[in-house]
């Protein structure tokens, strides 16, 4: 297939190209490279697809593209015949999103409303998207569940993602879009992203410099294995949503429509607390954190777990990489990649 992933350079984007790549697709890639982290390591990623890609010329092509431009999503478009796509570009961070709002609007907004207009005009056979577990939000019964309403979340970010879902909907009931909208649960692994927990408090670690736990370490998240994200992601791409025969508007289930639209769960259902991390990077490294314990952040979630059965049954995703064993591979990247 030919297959186009929007945020190639970022972290899920670069593996997820990668491994289309791996099994023979054809992958156009599209990135901003904007500076929300440093860019050269989304240089770098790029530069690892290029290599991977080299033995097979032609079947990996980067346009360096922003999105929230709906003349430059028309060009591409134009210029390709996409048999799916795989949009993973967005604005991430949540506590971001407390002090910049505007960059989400464009980047999950306005930029989305694009992406779903062109996928409706080329009639693309599947989009499938990136949505977030902050978009739980106020929701406090574990694990989370795709038949729970997720109406009342807690910042910005969760926001944007909440409405791509139900923009989503409406693209694919108004005009038979197929879309299937993935809550990533914490994922981690190498060249992942500098803003994420793990990526923070190894560099602070090894710096000698101390860190900041909030809610006193007492948060838990469903650490999910980058490899077990890009596996259950490809899966689900490759099975185009369908409408449920059983979908009812007298009990209508969010998850599911009448409309070619699924909303899936995509975790690992093993939560971990902030200071059970620390504790397996202190002994992954040798060393002894300084670890500062702080309030809890405002719009931060307690605790995060996914029900991934619903993903289990459509894909037979399986995560299946222990929590130790991908933190040691994160951590042995970032000492390579660093030099530390």
């Amino acid at each position: 297939m030919r297959i186009l992933v929007t945020g190639a350079a970022g972290f899920i984007g670069f593996h997820t190209a990668r491994a289309l790549l791996a099994r023979g697709d054809d992958v156009v890639g599209c990135d901003s490279l904007n500076a929300y982290y440093d860019p050269q390591l989304k240089q770098d990623r790029l530069a690892q697809i290029e290599a991977f890609s080299a033995h097979s010329p032609g079947r990996w092509t980067f346009l360096r593209a922003d999105l929230s431009d709906p003349q430059r999503v028309k060009e591409i478009f134009a210029a390709n015949s996409f048999d799916r796509v795989i949009h993973l570009a967005a604005q991430a961070g949540v506590r971001h999103s407390l002090t910049h709002p505007h960059d989400y609007v464009q980047s999950n907004l306005v930029a989305f409303t694009n992406m779903l207009e062109a996928c409706r005009y080329s009639a693309i056979a599947h989009l499938t998207y990136a949505s977030t577990s902050s978009v739980y939000g106020a929701n406090a019964r574990m694990p989370f569940s795709e038949h729970a309403g997720v109406d009342h979340p807690l910042q910005f970010y969760a926001a944007t993602k909440r409405a791509n879902e139900l923009m989503a909907h409406v693209y694919s009931s108004l005009y038979d879009l197929p879309t299937t909208g993935l809550r990533f649960f914490t994922v981690y692994g190498p060249w992942g992203r500098p803003d994420m927990a793990l990526f923070l408090f190894t560099r602070s670690i090894l710096a000698g410099e101390p860190i900041r736990l909030f809610n006193e370490g007492r948060h838990t998240r469903d650490l999910t294995y980058i490899d077990d994200i890009v596996e259950g992601l490809v899966r689900t791409s490759d099975q185009v949503a369908a409408p449920d025969p059983d979908w009812s508007p007298d009990t209508p289930d969010p998850a599911t429509s009448y409309a070619p639209f699924r909303i899936y769960n995509i975790g690992n259902r093993a939560p971990v607390t902030l200071l059970e991390i620390v504790e397996a990077i202190e002994e992954k490294l040798g060393r002894t954190a300084d670890k500062q314990l702080l309030p809890r952040q405002p719009g931060e979630l307690a605790h995060t777990c996914a029900d991934v059965s619903e993903l289990r049954e459509a894909v037979d995703y399986r995560p299946d990489t222990p929590f130790r064993k991908g933190l040691a591979r994160f951590v042995d990247w970032y000492r390579g990649y660093y030099g530390v």
